[in-house]
C-alpha cells in the first residue's frame, strides 16, 4: 500500500486539477475533431502504427521518437515523406531516452508506443505525467509493480490508457465473439489461447537483414533480435500472454462483471533454441554455449471469479505452424480455432465437426456471424497489417479520443493482461505452484460493464 500511496502521489504531483478527474472524464472532456501524434517507437511493428496514421484524414503526426538513426528513422522519414511531402515532423533520435523531450510538447495528444518490452512501462507512465494518453503496444509485465504503476498513474492523473491488443479485433475471433453473444455456445465453461508462433528466425538474425538467417542476437543483431532473446535468455513463463488472452477475456467479460482470479503454469525443459543455434551456425558457435531458460512450452491454466477455465499456451521457440490456438467452449457446444470448425447441440450432426467457412461463403457460420463492425469497415481495413487488424486498432484509439468515450481496452485490461507474465513465472519457479491475480479495478469490476464492439462504430 505504501508503494502504491507513492506512485499515486507522485503521478498527482505533476497534472495539477487533471487529478479530480476520472481517465474517463478526462477523455469526454478532451474531445478532437483531430487528433494530434507522437509516436515512441518507429520499428517493426511501430513503422505499422505510424503507416496507418499518415493515411489518416483524422490525425496529424506531429513527432516520433526512435534512438536507431540507422535503420527505422530512415523507414519513417520515407513513409512520412510520401504522405506529407516536405512537411517536417520533429524527430527525437538522441538516446533512449529522448522520448521525454517529445512528450513535454504541448502540440501532442496523445501517443503510440510501439518500443521493446522493458520500456512500455516507463513510456507509458511519462506520459499519462505528461498529459498524454498512451496506447501501448502489448507484452507482459516485469513484475506486478509495473502493472499497479500503469493503473495507479492513470488513475492518479486521470489520463486513460488504451491497451493495443490487435488479435481482439481478428475477423473470426469477432464473430466468435458474436456467436458468444448471441447465445450459439450457451454459458461458456472453458477458453483457450496462446502464442503459437516460430519465431527463432526472428530472435536470431544475421545482422545484414530483419529477419532470418543467422544465429546472432543483441548487439550484434538487428530489431527484434537485439532485445527479444535476452527473455528467452533469463526468464521462464509466458512472455507474451496478449493474444491468447485479450480476445476470450472479452468473451467472458473479464474485469466487466467477472475478473481473473487465480493462475498456475508448467514449463517444459529447454531445447529449441540452442538446437536453432547448433544447426544454422554449429557447434562451435559462442551462442551455442549461451543457456536458455525459457522452457519450449509454457502451459498456464486460469480461474475466474464466475467459474470458467482459461488455457493458455506459449510456444515460439519450436518448428510449427502458427497457431493463436482457440478453443471457445459452452454448454451448448464449442469453437475450435485450429481446425476452424464449430459443433452445436441439436444443429449439428452428432459427434461431427462442423466447418465454420469463409466470410465469403453466405452460408457459413463466419458470414453469419460476421461482426457488424467487420461488415462496416473491411473496406478500410485493405493493406492493413495482421489482416486488417491494425486498422481496427489504430481506429478505437483515434475515435476514442474525437468522441471523448471510454476506451474498449482500457489500463485495467492492459495490467491484467500484463501480470500473466510475472505471475507465471513464479508458478513455474515454484513448481507449478497457484498464484493469486490481483484486482487491479479494486473492485470496479463488479459493477463496470461490457463496452467492447458494443456500439457498432468502434
Amino acid at each position: 500500500m505504501k508503494r502504491r500511496d507513492f506512485l499515486r502521489n507522485t503521478a498527482v504531483a505533476g497534472v495539477g486539477f487533471s487529478m479530480l478527474q476520472t481517465p474517463a472524464q478526462l477523455l469526454a472532456a478532451e474531445k478532437k475533431a483531430k487528433v494530434r501524434m507522437g509516436l515512441i517507437g518507429v520499428g517493426a511493428r511501430g513503422l505499422g502504427h505510424l503507416e496507418l496514421c499518415l493515411h489518416r484524414s483524422d490525425v496529424e503526426v506531429i513527432a516520433i521518437a526512435d534512438p536507431d538513426t540507422q535503420y527505422t528513422i530512415p523507414k519513417a522519414r520515407n513513409l512520412i515523406s510520401k504522405a506529407y511531402g516536405a512537411k517536417k515532423v520533429a524527430e527525437y533520435t538522441n538516446g533512449p531516452e529522448d522520448f521525454h523531450n517529445l512528450l513535454k510538447r504541448d502540440d501532442i495528444d496523445a501517443v503510440i508506443i510501439a518500443t521493446p518490452w522493458e520500456w512500455h512501462t516507463i513510456q507509458a507512465v511519462a506520459a499519462m505525467k505528461a498529459g498524454k494518453t498512451p496506447a501501448v503496444e502489448v507484452c507482459g509485465a516485469s513484475d506486478i509493480q509495473e502493472c499497479w504503476e500503469l493503473v495507479n498513474t492513470s488513475e492518479a492523473t486521470g489520463v486513460p490508457l488504451f491497451g493495443m491488443e490487435n488479435v481482439c479485433y481478428r475477423r473470426d475471433v469477432m464473430a466468435v465473439l458474436n456467436m458468444v453473444r448471441q447465445g450459439l455456445f450457451g454459458e461458456l465453461i472453458h477458453l483457450q489461447g496462446g502464442y503459437q508462433h516460430d519465431l527463432r528466425e526472428v530472435k536470431f538474425n544475421n545482422g545484414k537483414q530483419y529477419y532470418g538467417g543467422g544465429v546472432e542476437f543483441g548487439e550484434n543483431a538487428l530489431s527484434e533480435a537485439k532485445w527479444r532473446t535476452n527473455h528467452s535468455v533469463h526468464r521462464n513463463g509466458d512472455l507474451y500472454p496478449t493474444h491468447g488472452l485479450g480476445p476470450v477475456a472479452n468473451m467472458i467479460n473479464i474485469n466487466r462483471g467477472n475478473r481473473l482470479m487465480s493462475i498456475t503454469s508448467m514449463a517444459t525443459k529447454s531445447r529449441g533454441l540452442h538446437k536453432y543455434i547448433v544447426d544454422h551456425g554449429g557447434e562451435n558457435h559462442p551462442n551455442a554455449k549461451v543457456e536458455f531458460k525459457l522452457g519450449d512450452i509454457v502451459t498456464s491454466l486460469i480461474k475466474t471469479n464466475n467459474g470458467e477455465t482459461i488455457m493458455l499456451s506459449h510456444d515460439t521457440n519450436s518448428p510449427r505452424p502458427y497457431s493463436l490456438n482457440f478453443r471457445v467452449q459452452g454448454t451448448n457446444g464449442l469453437w475450435m480455432d485450429d481446425v476452424q470448425s464449430v459443433y452445436v447441440e441439436g444443429k449439428s450432426k452428432p459427434h461431427t465437426w462442423e466447418k465454420a467457412g469463409e466470410e465469403s461463403d453466405a452460408n457459413s457460420y463466419m458470414a453469419k456471424y460476421d461482426h457488424p463492425l467487420w461488415k462496416r469497415y473491411s473496406a478500410d481495413t485493405a493493406g492493413a497489417g495482421h489482416g486488417g487488424m491494425d486498422w481496427f486498432v489504430i481506429n478505437s484509439f483515434v475515435e476514442s479520443i474525437k468522441r471523448g468515450t471510454p476506451y474498449a481496452l482500457d489500463v485495467y485490461d492492459l495490467a491484467t493482461w500484463y501480470a500473466i507474465t510475472p505471475l507465471s513465472e513464479q508458478s513455474v519457479s515454484e513448481g507449478g505452484q497457484v498464484q493469486y491475480i490481483p484486482d487491479f479495478t479494486r473492485g470496479k469490476w463488479m459493477n463496470r460493464k461490457p463496452i467492447f464492439a458494443l456500439d457498432g462504430e468502434y
